[in-house]
């Protein structure tokens, strides 16, 4: 499949996650609804990202957005970090560990460490210091350790506002960028 695009129609296909089984993206679709695409549960930077959302996620609220984080983890990872951490979420972690999801939405891993930090090192390293900082450290391991995000925001349609495939790990728009784009 080729890449998605702003103005393409949305995939519908189903999904668990850490909360619920068997959900479709076309029957989750209210407001403008943001798949937030990441790595694994595990990964302290996903960690922290997945922090920062719920933290902001009353701004969401406010601009009629919903918020689901894709990740390559499986249910009992997702749900076992959260309860190590004691994170309660606002939104829902979708559970993808056989990427089929990835596959579909043509979310492609770097072919190499080198590609997946692309020039954003530094950024990778302070953003790594501020989520140790916030007490996240690195947990288990699970699917592509070279896997690249992505994200789109898609409407109650079923169509694509923005999209965007992530040229290396820190190639992301900000909890702000996206907030302004709603």
């Amino acid at each position: 499949m080729t890449r998605i695009a702003a103005g393409d129609v949305f995939p519908d296909f189903t999904f668990d996650t850490h909360l619920h089984s068997g959900l479709t993206s076309r029957s989750v679709l209210k407001g403008k609804t943001v798949f937030w695409v990441l790595r694994y549960i595990g990964c302290t930077v996903c960690r922290y990202d997945v922090h920062m959302i719920a933290k902001r996620y009353e701004e969401f609220k406010a601009k009629g957005a919903q918020v689901y984080v894709v990740m390559q983890s499986d249910r009992e990872h997702v749900v076992n970090d959260l309860q190590n951490t004691g994170a309660v979420l606002p939104f829902e972690i979708i559970c993808d560990p056989d990427q089929s999801i990835y596959n579909l939405l043509s979310i492609r891993a770097a072919e190499s460490k080198e590609e997946l930090l692309g020039d954003g090192l530094e950024k990778l390293q302070a953003k790594g210091a501020a989520a140790r900082e916030a007490g996240f450290s690195h947990g288990d391991y699970e699917g592509n350790e070279q896997q690249l995000p992505a994200m789109f925001i898609v409407d109650e349609k079923g169509t694509v506002c923005y999209a965007h495939y992530a040229a290396s790990i820190m190639d992301m728009p900000s909890i702000d960028d996206v907030l302004n784009m709603l």
